[in-house]
C-alpha cells in the first residue's frame, strides 16, 4: 500500500499555519473530514460517529455490521490507524471491525489537549464508556471480544470487568493487566490505624539518586513540558516518531527482554532509556541518540515512511497531550474511587495475551504477566511472544497477529 501525499484537504477544516504555537482544536463542535482512501488498505474505511459521550468518534471500520463486532483499542503513540493491517483478515473471517481513535488521539474530537484541562474525562471508566457508547451506537448489543494494545490492554481489560455482558472475551496485547485493586477485610475488630507517617524515599527518588540518574517514562508522562518536548523536538515530529517506533521495536537489537527481580530503581534501571530515561533528558534527546539509518528505515516494511507520515500529521496537528493525559490518571486520584468499585474482580470471561518475543513491556511491571495469568484472568487461553515483533506486535507482524487472533476466536464457540 502506499499513501497519496498529505494534504490540506484531507484535513477539513484549518490551514496548519498555527502548529508550532497551538494544536489545532480537539474540543466540541470541531468537524474534520475522513482519511482518504487511499490511505488506507482495501476494505477499511474512514468515518466518524456523532454523539459518543461528548465526543465525535472517528473510526476506521471494515465487514458489515450485520456480523459480530470486534472493538480494538490503540495505545501511545499510535492512532486507529495502527491496526491498519489487522483489519482486513479480521473482517474477511466474518467480523464487524470497529477501531475507534481513542479520547485524546487523532481526528476525535470533543477533548481538550489543554495541560490545564479537567482531566475527569481521561478517567478509565470514562473511556469504556466511550468504548460501549461506540458498540451500541453501531447497533451492537455486544461484541465478540474487545482488543488491546499499550494503554488500550488495560482500557481492553476494563472494558471486560466493567461489562462482561458487552466484552465476553478480552486480548491484551504488550501491556498485561496487573489487576483490580484491593480494599481491607477482615477488619472489623481492628483498633484504629494511626496517621500514615510521612513517607520516605520512593522509587522515583531511588532512580533518581542512582550513580547514573534515571526517571521513569510514566512520571516523565505526567509534566509539563513532556508534550512541547515532542510535540516540538528538535528533530521535528516525523523523525521523532520514527525513533520512538524504531527503538521500541525489535529493529533496535538492543531489545532483549527478561524478567525483572523485583521492583526497584536497580533492577528497573537495566531497562531501555525510553523506560527509564536519563534524569537530564526529554523522549525527544532520548530517542535522538538511536535514530535508525537511511538504510534501516528504507529497509523497514512494516512502516515504511509514507505510512509515518499519518502519524506524523496527526500529531503535528493535536500534539501528544492528550494521550498524556492518560497517564497522568496514575499519578492523582482522579476516578480512584470509581475503579475500587471492582476491588477484588477477575477477568473470568476467556482471555489471551500477545505481545513481542523482543518486547519489554511484558515485564516493564515486575510481576503483572504472572499476576496476568495465574490470578487476573481465570480463563487465559494462551499467551504468546511473537518472534520478530517489539513493542508493536500487530504492526511489526500483522500477518501473525492476525493469525493469532483468528485462532482465539475461532475457539470461543
Amino acid at each position: 500500500m502506499t499513501l497519496s501525499s498529505l494534504g490540506l484537504a484531507a484535513l477539513g477544516t484549518t490551514a496548519m499555519t498555527t502548529r508550532g504555537v497551538a494544536a489545532q482544536p480537539t474540543g466540541p463542535g470541531v468537524e474534520l473530514e475522513p482519511y482518504p482512501s487511499s490511505w488506507l488498505p482495501d476494505g477499511v474505511r474512514s468515518r466518524f460517529v456523532n454523539d459518543i459521550n461528548g465526543l465525535r468518534v472517528h473510526v476506521l471500520e471494515a465487514g458489515d455490521s450485520g456480523r459480530p463486532a470486534l472493538l480494538l483499542l490503540h495505545g501511545f503513540p499510535e492512532l486507529a490507524y495502527s491496526w491498519r493491517n489487522v483489519m482486513a483478515p479480521l473482517a474477511e473471517a466474518g467480523y464487524h471491525v470497529i477501531v475507534p481513535d481513542v479520547r485524546g488521539y487523532g481526528r476525535t474530537t470533543g477533548w481538550s489537549a489543554d495541560y490545564e484541562t479537567d482531566l475527569a474525562p481521561f478517567r478509565t471508566l470514562n473511556k469504556v464508556r466511550d468504548a460501549l457508547g461506540l458498540v451500541l451506537a453501531f447497533g451492537h448489543r455486544s461484541t465478540a471480544a474487545v482488543i488491546g494494545h499499550d494503554a488500550g490492554s488495560p482500557l481492553a481489560a476494563w472494558c471486560g470487568i466493567a461489562r462482561p455482558d458487552i466484552f465476553p472475551a478480552v486480548v491484551m496485547m504488550s501491556a498485561p493487566t496487573g489487576g483490580t485493586a484491593t480494599l481491607p477485610f477482615d477488619t472489623a475488630d481492628d483498633p484504629p490505624r494511626p496517621p500514615a507517617a510521612p513517607g520516605g524515599p520512593s522509587i522515583y527518588d531511588d532512580l533518581a539518586a542512582l550513580p547514573q540518574p534515571r526517571k521513569h517514562y510514566q512520571r516523565y508522562y505526567t509534566t509539563r513540558e513532556a508534550n512541547e518536548n515532542m510535540w516540538h523536538a528538535p528533530q521535528g515530529v516525523h523523525d521523532f516518531i520514527r525513533g520512538y517506533y524504531h527503538f521500541k521495536s525489535a529493529d533496535w537489537e538492543g531489545n532483549r527482554p527478561y524478567r525483572l527481580a523485583a521492583r526497584t530503581a536497580e533492577e528497573w534501571a537495566k531497562m531501555p532509556n525510553y523506560y527509564i530515561m536519563q534524569l537530564d533528558q526529554g523522549m525527544a534527546e532520548t530517542v535522538a541518540e538511536v535514530m535508525p539509518s537511511a538504510a534501516e528505515i528504507a529497509a523497514n516494511t512494516w512502516l515504511p515512511d509514507s505510512a509515518l507520515r499519518v502519524y506524523a500529521e496527526e500529531y503535528g496537528r493535536t500534539g501528544f497531550q492528550g494521550g498524556l493525559n492518560g497517564y497522568r490518571m496514575g499519578s492523582n486520584r482522579v476516578g480512584r474511587e470509581e475503579v475500587e468499585l471492582y476491588a477484588g474482580r477477575t477477568i473470568d470471561q476467556p482471555s489471551m495475551f500477545i505481545s513481542g518475543a523482543s518486547d519489554w513491556g511484558t515485564y516493564q511491571s515486575p510481576g503483572a504477566f504472572e499476576r496476568m495469568q495465574e490470578e487476573s484472568c481465570t480463563d487465559m487461553r494462551a499467551v504468546h511472544l511473537v518472534e520478530g515483533a517489539g513493542h508493536w506486535v500487530q504492526q511489526e507482524q500483522a500477518e501473525a497477529t492476525s493469525q493469532l487472533l483468528l485462532e482465539f476466536l475461532g475457539g470461543l464457540g
